[in-house]
């Protein structure tokens, strides 16, 4: 086990209602899901003294949000960064704790991510703007990617041809990914969803679909890290950090098609180190989260993370497998994909409230941790949420994760 391992734990989750639009600021909404965060972990202002958050631009600062709430702050950083950011982030709390430079440290994401800066470059009610041939973007631009859509849809067109896999496989992760949105009061879309279903949607950018594709959501959340000695004075049951790796990245950071083996994305690098530092194995994880920019992210992310091995992904999820009461349930929020966007931090806040045995869903005593179990009712805890692992995605040549587990595991 790792020498920091369930020393630290997250205490407090806190999110905006996902909004289509918001008519808000990307201040006002951090400002209420830190407010939400510290209600949750019973914490004032004056108990937080570190808050970071990472954007693409399209932010407030956390300056501006303590200024706001009246936190005077030991530390103080916001980065440039999407998927796989959250759990970097927390891996950067836990070491700055562990240094002294503050005692308790809250992350947010805020993002008007439908009605302000969408991914592609698109604005509400007008023209899609030219974009800046800079960065990447020289080398994206002349193969006419201009969303994330188009690149990730020529790895996952490289996938199909190289393993035999079919867009039903897509299919599989989409379907269980809306089954559990079908339980959440949140989420945006809870219409079941089926494999026709699926094949018969439009296509947007071959071979993704639109069911395969993430919601645009205006959204803001907010998780609360501090030490294991601080969590048992605080309102709800710790959830500890086992272990993870934090923003892993491949050997060309800058990512090609020129690669010999094209599919070894980052994850492949850093999951023995997780697992190592977590003291576990793939048989003690109960339940997962993906990061599901498109059903796609997901799949390759199992095979990346040991779940299965290169090219089997497609017949590992076959049969609802990634489905609440099946081997191993994904996404039980509903995911990017059903119940909204945020970049990946609302899996992290659905992972810890299923560890503490407290989804927010349609149990009249959830607060409590009493569940029914009862899917035909609403309810969309897991009857055994003992370990979680949590897999996130920047590009195919970066990759996060964070191992954590309930207290009574």
């Amino acid at each position: 086990m790792g020498a920091l391992t369930d020393k630290y734990c997250i205490v407090g989750v806190g999110e905006t209602p996902h909004m289509r639009p918001s008519n808000r600021t990307t201040l006002s909404m951090a400002c209420e899901a830190v407010s939400k965060a510290m209600e949750d972990a019973g914490l004032k202002p004056s108990d937080i003294d570190g808050m970071t958050s990472y954007q693409a631009a399209d932010s407030t600062s956390s300056a501006h949000v303590a200024t706001a709430l009246g936190m005077r702050l030991n530390y103080c950083l916001d980065i440039l960064g999407g998927g796989s950011s959250t759990e970097a982030l927390v891996a950067h709390a836990i070491g700055l704790i562990e240094a002294g430079y503050a005692k308790t440290i809250v992350c947010f994401r805020s993002m008007n991510g439908r009605s302000g800066r969408r991914m592609g470059g698109q604005v509400p009610g007008g023209p899609i703007p030219v974009a800046t041939a800079e960065g990447d973007n020289q080398f994206n631009m002349g193969w006419g990617w201009t969303t994330p859509a188009q690149r990730f849809g020529m790895s996952a067109m490289r996938y199909l041809h190289d393993t035999g896999c079919t867009t039903r496989a897509f299919a599989e992760i989409a379907v269980a990914h809306r089954y559990h949105a079908s339980l959440n009061p949140k989420a945006i879309h809870r219409s079941p969803i089926t494999i026709e279903d699926h094949q018969r949607s439009r296509w947007v950018a071959k071979p993704f679909r639109l069911l395969d594709c993430c919601q645009e959501t205006d959204v803001a959340a907010a998780i609360i890290v501090t030490s294991r000695e601080r969590a048992f004075d605080l309102r709800h049951p710790p959830v500890f950090i086992m272990g993870g790796y934090a923003r892993m990245m491949t050997e060309n950071p800058q990512w090609n098609y020129s690669r010999p083996v094209l599919h070894y994305v980052a994850g492949n690098y850093g999951w023995k180190r997780a697992f190592g530092m977590a003291g576990i194995s793939h048989s003690d994880v109960d339940f997962i989260s993906c990061y599901d920019a498109f059903t796609f992210t997901t799949l390759i992310q199992l095979e990346a993370n040991g779940f299965c091995g290169p090219g089997e992904a497609g017949d590992f999820v076959k049969g609802g497998r990634l489905k609440i009461d099946h081997e191993l349930p994904s996404n039980l929020s509903g995911g990017h994909l059903s119940e909204g966007y945020t970049h990946g931090v609302q899996m992290v806040i659905e992972n810890v409230r299923q560890l503490r045995h407290r989804a927010d869903d349609a149990c009249p005593g959830w607060r409590e941790g009493r569940h029914t179990y009862d899917r035909s009712k609403g309810c969309r805890q897991l009857r055994k949420a003992r370990i979680c692992c949590g897999m996130a995605w920047g590009w195919e040549n970066m990759a996060s994760c964070l191992i954590l587990r309930g207290i009574a595991a």
